[in-house]
């Protein structure tokens, strides 16, 4: 599904916190994933211009202060404008405090209230995160994830994460570390707390729909196996049957046993279902002669 991440902000940017307690979280998780601290400066960087828009609103909502521009560039490598905002006025020693900057309170202390934890959930996403789901025909996996340049925000992180029963697991890239989910129903289930439904109705599409491939390609492989089973089956047949003709002993037979090796010899690709139709008799007891047949082709090599 292409940009499944794109599908899940859009819905997550269209309700942002209103209460001023989940503003506060919304803030501080926006400056655990593209926030830093250093020389009594603050600065957020942003690749989205929806998400420098949410950032600025929650400062200037939070804390009264507005944060400038330092930076406005192109980032070739991810083909992306990239714009850092800068604050280095009174506040900014209380913000990066209270935010979890050098042993601050941060993302924890910000999301006691469920309603903040759920709030702060959605803004990392907004500032870190991303997702895939398997392409159609591919073995990829289903992934969630979100970035902190800090471990300490990561592990503050997960553990908000299990508040909502998600099983959130770490790893390094590089200096930053990830926290992320591996599995389909982990996917789904962050969309349904975060209150992304549209993108949660694709996601249950999604499994309807590999659910119905996956079946599918098992009916076809068991029907594959049953050819393969069938063709074996009927080069035997012909083998033995064309043995019993040039030993002599064809003739002999009783006019049933002829009739089925004949159809067997004229119809080599067809099924002892199909054979049964032919010669209008039950598959039962089609088998049953060709069972003969063959207890007959063994006696005469037994005695040769």
């Amino acid at each position: 599904m292409a940009n499944f991440t794109s599908e899940v902000k859009r819905e997550l940017f269209a309700a942002p916190p209103k209460d001023l307690c989940c503003k506060k979280a919304a803030l501080f998780a926006l400056l655990a994933t593209g926030g830093s601290y250093q020389d009594g400066r603050i600065e957020f960087v942003s690749e989205n211009e929806r998400l420098s828009a949410l950032f600025l609103a929650l400062a200037e909502s939070v804390y009264s202060v507005r944060f400038d521009i330092k930076e406005a560039a192109f980032d070739p490598k991810r083909e992306r404008d990239r714009l850092t905002f800068s604050y280095a006025g009174g506040e900014s020693a209380r913000i990066a405090h209270e935010a979890g900057f050098s042993g601050g309170r941060g993302i924890a202390w910000a999301a006691k209230r469920e309603c903040c934890a759920l709030s702060c959930l959605k803004a990392a996403f907004l500032g870190g995160g991303s997702c895939t789901v398997p392409a159609a025909g591919t073995r990829t996996g289903y992934h969630l994830e979100f970035v902190f340049p800090r471990a300490a925000d990561a592990e503050a992180f997960q553990a908000l994460l299990l508040r909502f029963d998600l099983l959130g697991k770490f790893a390094r890239r590089g200096e930053r570390t990830v926290v992320y989910l591996k599995s389909g129903d982990m996917l789904s289930d962050f969309c349904a707390v975060a209150g992304a439904e549209g993108a949660l109705r694709k996601l249950n599409e999604l499994a309807a729909e590999r659910q119905e491939r996956n079946n599918s390609n098992r009916v076809s492989n068991c029907v594959a196996r049953n050819a393969d089973r069938t063709a074996i089956a009927s080069v035997n047949q012909l083998k033995i049957f064309r043995e019993l003709y040039e030993k002599g002993v064809f003739e002999s037979l009783s006019e049933p046993l002829k009739e089925a090796a004949r159809a067997r010899v004229e119809h080599p690709s067809e099924s002892l279902t199909e054979l049964a139709a032919r010669l209008n008799i039950s598959k039962s007891c089609l088998n049953h002669r060709i069972r003969k047949l063959m207890e007959l082709y063994k006696s005469t090599e037994e005695n040769t």
